[in-house]
């Protein structure tokens, strides 16, 4: 029995999916209003759940001269503000106990980054906020690894959590995407997201940035849809060769509502 909660409205490990959409960071204020407008439009018109994602701070890019975001408070202040204003929950990454403390007053869904994933003091952080936390599973842990993350969640005193898969290590510079993780998870009783643009991702496999297989993202999402997950990750922007993070994977937004219509209805032939 996979444990289910709710984020203002929606449900986490019940019966329909979920959708986590948005971009990768924060480029602008306009870029993200307006992008955030655009998603609603095209979530409501299929009728599906969805949590809007945006990044205040990419604190792990390869290069120090990469772009990584607006800053804790006014990406925090933004996404709430966008939260209230379309009547979404909102998630960001958090990578440290201070920010979890400030994102847990704005944020709904405190997501933990995969290469912090056994970070004690940030689990502790944020799930003492009384925050939602979306744990990515380390890049690095198996399948059910996550059974130890969850059990610092509880000790904590967080029970509303849930996991995502985002591919395993495979050699240099490449994820390999492994759908049984899907349902070993469940199988433990986590409700689990799929996150399709990131699983492709190839991490540092474009000199000082990493490169990505975007093309093989939707063939990715369709397939966990199939497996059985709760929800899927999906970033995506206006134009990803002009992204300023994480191009390389990101769905165009004009390829996102045909690719989500079929991820609904491989979900209810799935579920």
């Amino acid at each position: 029995m996979v444990k289910s909660f709710e984020i203002q409205g929606v449900e986490i490990g019940g019966a329909r999916p979920f959708y986590i959409l948005g971009p990768c960071v924060i480029e602008s204020e306009q870029f993200v209003l307006s992008i955030a407008n655009d998603l609603k439009e095209i979530c409501d018109s299929l009728g599906v759940s969805w949590i809007f994602k945006a990044s205040y701070d990419k604190a792990n890019r390869t290069s120090a001269k990469s772009f990584r975001g607006i800053g804790l408070q006014a990406g925090c202040r933004l996404l709430r503000a966008i939260g209230d204003e379309l009547g979404v929950p909102v998630t960001a990454d958090i990578h440290s106990p201070e920010d979890a403390y400030t994102a847990g007053q704005f944020i709904d869904l405190l997501q933990i980054p995969a290469f912090l994933s056994r970070q004690t003091d940030l689990i502790r952080a944020a799930a003492e906020t009384g925050r939602a936390v979306n744990v990515k599973k380390g890049q690095f842990l198996a399948p059910w690894d996550v059974r130890y993350i969850a059990d610092k969640l509880e000790t904590f005193g967080c029970s509303s959590y849930v996991f995502t898969e985002r591919g395993t290590s495979f050699g240099y510079n490449n994820l390999v995407a492994d759908m049984r993780s899907l349902h070993w998870i469940r199988e433990l009783g986590f409700p689990v997201v799929f996150d399709a643009t990131h699983s492709v991702q190839r991490p540092s496999g474009a000199g000082d940035r990493s490169g990505g297989d975007g093309v093989l993202a939707p063939v990715l999402a369709r397939a966990a849809a199939a497996a059985g997950c709760d929800g899927i990750f999906i970033e995506t922007h206006y134009d990803p060769g002009q992204a300023l993070s994480d191009g390389p994977n990101q769905i165009p937004l004009k390829d996102l509502a045909g690719l989500l219509a079929k991820l609904k209805q491989i979900h209810e032939l799935s579920r």
